[in-house]
């Protein structure tokens, strides 16, 4: 604290004594409270002790607040699944549960925007060479993961997402692969679904990454050399890629693909991530989050972010 404030807040709190002979610390603290004393104010507090999670909120467009809901949680990954319509990036799982006010922009841009807004706020204080804050007040350097989940056709859809990023863009915002150095930012997107890879590839500089597949880091087929420039995440199916349901003990071969998955993922500086993991029996989809979190799995995929976030 700065001498001049310090300063004030020891002559206030002598006015305190002088007024209530038998003050204490609990009746000093609400009276600077009452007051709204800039003391106790200061521009970053958006998100003031959350603390930030490696959870991810699959379908977190289903929430009331989309976004702002995961951020109260420490959740420090969203997903959206987008639909191109009409030259509009619309937000649901299905067509029937669009709306014309539910957009990409509307749910994730602006709102992401704002955040970031507040968490770097620009004063007397700060210069021009400061890197971008993220959301999490608690921990400037974390970055938010944005899911963008491809419904339609990829090669079509990925222009009109590079164009929803550009508010985000425009702020330096965006982790960014250019000139052969990946740049980490407040926010790193990765898209998803129908997500074309070849399109992600090709993109110079590259903003927008790909949700690589977990089980085929290796796989010649795609002709891809998977790394953290493309893809800083990959993804698979827990059915397919372990299927272990969380009742009884996990088997040596199921825990053995399990750890083979994530040790190929790491091994190329990329996280990892299985999702539809189940989440019922509660008991069951605990056990699972359990062994997810002891055999190095980077994210831990759930629906229910409350639970995930006290686990």
């Amino acid at each position: 604290m700065k001498l001049g404030a310090l300063q004030s807040l020891l002559a206030f709190l002598g006015r305190l004594a002088l007024v209530q002979a038998k003050a204490t610390v609990g009746q000093a603290i609400a009276t600077l409270e009452n007051s709204n004393s800039s003391l106790l104010q200061y521009p970053t507090q958006f998100t003031q002790n959350i603390v930030p999670k490696q959870i991810h909120s699959h379908n977190d467009y289903w929430r009331d607040v989309p976004f702002l809901t995961a951020l109260s949680y420490g959740v420090a990954s969203v997903e959206a699944d987008v639909y191109l319509i009409n030259g509009t990036l619309f937000v649901g799982h299905e067509t029937q549960a669009l709306t014309k006010d539910r957009t990409f922009d509307a749910l994730y841009i602006q709102p992401i925007l704002q955040v970031l807004r507040l968490t770097n706020h620009k004063s007397a204080f700060t210069g021009n060479g400061n890197s971008a804050n993220g959301v999490f007040d608690t921990n400037s350097g974390f970055p938010l993961q944005l899911l963008v989940d491809v419904k339609g056709d990829g090669p079509t859809t990925l222009p009109a997402i590079l164009q929803a990023l550009q508010p985000l863009r425009a702020e330096g915002y965006l982790t960014t692969f250019a000139d052969g150095m990946l740049s980490q930012s407040a926010v790193t997107v990765v898209g998803t679904g129908n997500t074309p890879l070849e399109g992600v590839k090709a993109l110079e500089p590259r903003d927008f990454f790909y949700d690589a597949p977990l089980t085929q880091l290796n796989d010649p087929s795609l002709n891809t050399t998977f790394d953290a420039t493309i893809s800083p995440l990959a993804s698979t199916d827990w059915a397919t890629a372990v299927g272990w349901s969380g009742i009884g003990t996990i088997s040596e071969g199921q825990l053995a693909n399990l750890t083979q998955f994530v040790g190929d993922a790491h091994a190329l500086g990329i996280k990892a991530r299985f999702w539809d993991t189940p989440e019922w029996p509660i008991f069951a989809r605990n056990a699972i989050w359990k062994v997810l979190a002891e055999n190095g799995a980077d994210w831990l995929n759930a629906d229910d972010l409350e639970a995930a976030s006290s686990f």
